[in-house]
């Protein structure tokens, strides 16, 4: 499975019969699928069928689906209300002997409210039925659409997050050559503040001195720290070589990353070590802003 952004749109319009129907979906980042739907009255039954599809397709994202539709013609038919009618000759017939007892002409009936009435004629089942199944394929279609451009967002966000992840690398690899990490320097690092001290006073214990001499040389060991960095690496890359909703999984990894930095850049006690630890810190913090993008 492809890598998805969660920013997307797609729009799908088509006609079905008489009817014109168009969907328009949006997508923005999200911490799960919310989708919010918008159906013109009357077509409330598909709003199941809608978050259906939509959660067959999506994990995350926060989701707009809008659909309008409109009649393409109007089609006008006559309705005569058969009760009425019969009031009115009834009518007549009681005046009969009063007014004038010609036949009513279809101009008179017209003129009486409520005998004949003019409506929109309306679709039979079987019309409505094809359109709705018209309208359900095309979000099909649109889903597909809005899939395909996540994926698109998705690819150019694998590569600028492979981007951030090789800087990691490569600065993880700078703390680690550094040469105030070999055993020789810190060794000799500690011998020079050893010295110092006990010129200084000479009522230190020369053995306690040194034993916690050693205690903070393995404090200030940065092996762990670099260790689980290089393996934070190769998770990520198999992340996202592996694709699929991978966004959650990568945000740990970021804040397991910001982890590691921290404790690098509080146990360093050498300008070049702790620069590279800084640095490391803002291209941690680039790789989690962009892996927020992700589903």
């Amino acid at each position: 499975m492809a890598l998805q952004s969660m920013t997307g749109f797609a729009r799908r319009e088509g006609t079905s019969g008489r009817w014109r129907w168009a969907w328009e979906l949006r997508s923005v980042n999200g911490k799960g699928l919310d989708l919010r739907l918008r159906l013109p009255p009357g077509l409330e039954r598909m709003e199941n069928d809608v978050r259906r599809l939509a959660g067959e397709r999506f994990s995350r994202g926060n989701m707009q689906a809008s659909l309008s539709v409109s009649a393409g013609e109007s089609r006008i038919e006559t309705v005569l209300n058969q009760e009425a009618l019969s009031a009115v000759l009834a009518l007549r017939d009681q005046l009969g002997g009063i007014i004038d007892p010609a036949p009513l002409q279809l101009d008179t009936l017209l003129a009486i409210r409520g005998i004949i009435e003019f409506r929109e004629s309306e679709d039979g089942d079987e019309a409505i039925a094809a359109r709705d199944s018209d309208i359900v394929e095309g979000l099909i279609t649109a889903l597909a659409d809005l899939r395909h451009m996540r994926e698109l967002e998705g690819a150019a966000l694998s590569r600028v997050l492979l981007d951030h992840i090789a800087t990691i690398e490569g600065l993880t690899q700078t703390i680690e050559r550094d040469p105030s990490r070999s055993p020789q320097e810190i060794a000799g690092r500690l011998a020079a503040q050893v010295a110092l001290l006990m010129d200084g006073s000479g009522k230190l214990d020369r053995d306690r001195l040194h034993a916690e001499a050693a205690l903070l040389a393995t404090r200030a060991d940065l092996r762990e720290e670099i260790d689980r960095l290089k393996a934070h690496v190769v998770a990520a890359r198999d992340l996202l070589s592996k694709g699929g909703p991978a966004g959650r999984k990568l945000d740990f990894l970021a804040q397991e990353f910001n982890r590691e930095s921290n404790t690098i850049c509080s146990k360093s006690n050498v300008a070049a070590v702790t620069a590279a630890g800084i640095e490391l810190k803002v291209a941690i913090d680039q790789f989690r802003e962009q892996v927020q993008n992700l589903e």
